[in-house]
């Protein structure tokens, strides 16, 4: 007997279909699951521990929290789940943490969140929901997924104010046909009235706003508590190379910062680099942040390269616009992005993500990392 295919794309029934939900503790997590449930699935939650942290963080508005693991497993337990914690501490600081610190230390602007979901989540909790034999692995990202032939295509969610395709361009092929996002489909609001409809103790829940370990957004605190000899003084000077301030580390600094720089004139002074080696930041007026060209490194593809050919959209920063761009690839580690109108603020760090777009929305081509 032929079975209709089901809502995750299996050809088998959901009572016979193994899900590992990835439960952070929050209304994203906790409804798919839900949902999950709901549909007849055979439903795992993980909640993964992954920092060490003190009443401040518990108390900030930041996920993985002590309070979310305490929220996942009120939810579990309503929904009458299994639900396992994972420790992941150790591995966090070393993919996450560590990365973050030397980031900056580099003049660069890192985005944890990429390197969470590349390590610890899209690859730890990936191989522990295969060793469970589980289905598939599920999450709360804001993201579509179109499976065909076996695979899966990812897209800009329905939801673009709520869309996290960019945090997500570093995922493998592999990972993606394993991996499924109910909630790309879906707005905001829906997925609390889901939640509400499933009486869940967090569909009211505010959503995380900080990175997870950084509390109330003080990132320079976490700097100096594991690399306290990274404040050193240095110069600031202007774009003719002449010193106009001085400075107290660079990682108080990122390109196209106005705040902070506490050197006057008549014109808003931005930063425009940042040496690291020389310990040194250059400011200037705003018009010098324009860059059209972009290179790029460690760059992951989720598409056939002659993909890239043309009519490609690229992603500078998480909160910034689609731009239209040419895309030069060589290899991996040598690629070349070519704005078709220049871009302000773009900073090394941060990743620029292609996307394209066809008949189904944006499709996520992959990305890399900003190098220059």
């Amino acid at each position: 007997m032929n079975l209709e295919t089901n809502s995750l794309g299996f050809n088998k029934k959901p009572s016979e279909t193994t899900v590992v939900v990835a439960m952070s503790g929050g209304v994203d997590s906790s409804t798919v699951a839900g949902m999950m449930k709901q549909e007849g699935y055979k439903v795992i939650g993980i909640t993964l521990k992954l920092y060490n942290d003190g009443k401040e963080v518990a108390a900030s508005k930041q996920c993985c929290s002590g309070q979310d693991i305490m929220d996942a497993k009120r939810v579990a337990h309503k929904l009458d789940i299994e639900h396992k914690i994972l420790y992941y501490q150790d591995k966090f600081k070393q993919g996450v943490i560590d990365n973050f610190v030397d980031s900056y230390l580099k003049g660069e602007t890192p985005i944890p969140c990429v390197q969470c979901n590349q390590t610890v989540k899209f690859k730890d909790l990936f191989e522990f929901s295969k060793d469970l034999n589980a289905d598939a692995l599920i999450t709360g990202h804001y993201v579509k997924s179109l499976t065909k032939d076996n695979s899966t295509n990812m897209y800009r969610a329905i939801d673009e104010n709520r869309d996290q395709s960019y945090f997500l361009f570093n995922t493998t092929r592999e990972q993606l046909n394993y991996i499924r996002f109910p909630l790309g489909g879906l707005l905001k609001d829906k997925t609390r009235e889901i939640a509400k409809n499933l009486n869940l103790n967090v569909a009211d829940k505010p959503d995380s706003q900080d990175i997870c370990f950084v509390p109330n957004g003080d990132y320079a605190s976490v700097i100096k508590k594991f690399k306290p000899e990274s404040y050193r003084k240095g110069n600031i000077k202007n774009l003719d190379g002449k010193v106009v301030g001085v400075h107290d580390g660079i990682v108080n600094f990122t390109i196209g910062q106005r705040k902070g720089i506490k050197v006057s004139n008549e014109e808003p002074f931005y930063v425009i680099k940042i040496d690291a080696e020389k310990n040194e930041i250059y400011i200037g007026p705003k018009k010098e942040l324009a860059r059209s060209n972009i290179n790029l490194k460690n760059v992951n593809l989720l598409t056939n390269i002659n993909e890239l050919d043309k009519n490609i959209l690229v992603k500078v920063r998480s909160t910034g616009k689609l731009l239209d761009a040419k895309v030069d690839i060589k290899d991996n580690e040598n690629v070349k992005v070519n704005l078709l109108k220049p871009e302000y603020g773009i900073s090394p760090g941060q990743a620029c993500v292609f996307y394209k777009k066809d008949q189904f929305g944006h499709k996520v081509l992959g990305g890399g990392w900003i190098k220059d």
